[in-house]
């Protein structure tokens, strides 16, 4: 009997109870450069959404979807040729609820992987901004123009607090969708498509992602020579986006029937 080309469900619970038991036992300089790693990639996403995003022809809605569709290639690299992306990473919770993995553990992987992420996309949006593609003689280009409206109505939301939280909630419930999905899949196509249309739908609908975030507003602010004066305003929008990521990422694990039996199982337990 030929072998099917997706896992069952059971079969992906377990394959990322497995990942998040690897991903936890590794050392604290491997989570971390990995991390640098998955920073950068989806920084190269964010870069060319924002090139291809940077006309003024384009149909908002044709904009947006554009801007998605390239996008997803930063996903594609973290997963296929492997990294550590905290967005990602909420999953490791089916470790704990699996009980294969200490909840200190997931901690510390979520902590080390974040400063990690921000590393490497600040580092490229650093080298971005000294390519002449952004600035050129002191002029913004089309391309740095767009990154500064990019970062500049990032930080606008930031001051909506809710709204910002939310978006950044819904995000990472398609980013772990992605995730899950292209777990699901055998073939290095069927991952492809997998990460393609969850991710393409968040940056559609201009939901919040922390690590692209990461990128997108440094580079701006970079690009417009603010970023000193407003980097605890940036910090403060990654703040929301991340609390909003993380319940986002635990929404997709502890609504699932099974991962809720897991739970209710662990939790009396505990209480036996």
């Amino acid at each position: 009997m030929a072998e099917s080309s997706v896992l069952t469900p059971k079969e992906v619970s377990e394959a990322l109870s497995a990942i998040a038991e690897r991903k936890a036992a590794a050392s604290v300089w491997e989570q971390f450069f990995l991390a640098v790693l998955a920073g950068i990639y989806i920084g190269f996403g964010a870069i060319v959404a924002t090139v291809v995003t940077s006309g003024d022809t384009l149909d908002e809605g044709l904009r947006r979807f554009l801007g998605g569709s390239v996008f997803s290639v930063g996903l594609m690299l973290v997963l296929i040729p492997g990294s550590e992306l905290f967005t990602g990473n909420i999953l490791m919770t089916t470790g704990f609820l699996s009980k294969r993995v200490r909840p200190f553990r997931i901690l510390r992987n979520w902590v080390v992987v974040w400063l990690g992420n921000f590393a490497g996309a600040m580092l490229l949006a650093w080298v971005m901004s000294h390519t002449d593609q952004l600035v050129e003689g002191g002029v913004l280009r089309h391309v740095g123009e767009r990154a500064v409206a990019i970062a500049e109505r990032k930080l606008q939301l930031a001051d909506t607090y809710w709204p910002c939280f939310l978006r950044g909630v819904l995000c990472n419930m398609l980013v772990c969708l992605a995730v899950i999905m292209a777990a699901s899949a055998r073939s290095v196509t069927g991952k492809i498509l997998g990460i393609y249309f969850p991710i393409m739908t968040f940056v559609t609908c201009n939901f919040e992602h922390s690590i692209a975030n990461m990128y997108f507003v440094p580079a701006g602010l970079m690009a417009a020579g603010q970023l000193g004066e407003r980097f605890w305003e940036m910090m403060r929008g990654l703040g929301l986006v991340t609390l909003g990521n993380i319940v986002g990422g635990l929404s997709i694990i502890l609504l699932h029937p099974r991962n809720q039996q897991m739970l209710a199982r662990l939790l009396r337990r505990r209480q036996a």
